[in-house]
């Protein structure tokens, strides 16, 4: 999930400075579970921009704002408010508010900064565990991926700071690399542990990425 987090009031009047009209694009996915996109949050945004006199010409709340056709598809279907508008505020992540730039000539503007690849521990409770390094050693790691929580970004570990189980930078942590011993341990996979992990190959995680699958005769 894509972990974002709203831009302040002032932030985002500042963008829409010269724009009265504006349209308001919300996202159904993690924009939506992160509380920064979904329907009562773009129903609060026009509330807002309404009271600080803006005039909201309209929304959607797309399916998944990064996908570009269904995006594209959603709004062309609400084409005619949508020329009313003077710019577009999207409250989906980066990857969204990009992908309706593609193909809307008016200004698109977004009202949340974009975090993190993260994982859902409970509600609303979101933590990094993936850097999309493309280049992932979780098959000799235990599942655990250091490059993103150990502070230092070791592949081989744990560190000379390491104290007692914890972290130099951070104390009232773990260290992960002595979760990663603990979990090779309990699955009779130490061995692993011994072998030294070579440096990342940063070839592997090009920019900007770009996968196409090829389709099936």
């Amino acid at each position: 999930m894509i972990i974002s987090r709203q831009k302040s009031w002032d932030q985002i009047l500042e963008a829409l400075t010269g724009y009265q009209r504006v349209f308001l694009v919300g996202c159904n996915l993690c924009a939506s579970l992160c509380q920064t996109g979904g329907e009562k949050e773009v129903l609060q945004m026009k509330k807002d921009l309404e009271s600080s006199g803006k005039l909201v010409v309209g929304y959607r709340i797309v399916e998944a704002a990064c996908h570009h056709l269904e995006t594209k598809k959603e709004l062309r279907g609400a084409r005619k408010i949508v020329e009313k508008a003077d710019a577009i505020l999207s409250l989906g992540c980066g990857a969204g508010s990009q992908a309706i730039a593609s193909f809307i000539e008016k200004p698109v503007f977004t009202a949340v900064d974009t975090l993190f690849l993260g994982n859902v521990e409970r509600w609303g409770n979101f933590s990094e565990v993936c850097q999309q390094c493309g280049d992932c050693i979780l098959n000799q790691t235990g599942g655990i991926c250091p490059v993103t929580r150990c502070p230092k970004g070791l592949l081989n570990g744990p560190c000379g700071g390491m104290n007692k189980g914890k972290c130099e930078i951070n104390p009232e942590r773990d260290c992960v690399w002595v979760d990663i011993y603990n979990i090779l341990k309990r699955q009779g996979r130490i061995e692993v542990f011994k072998k030294t992990i070579p440096a990342r190959d940063h070839s592997k995680r090009e920019q900007p990425g770009k996968v196409v699958l090829k389709r099936e005769e």
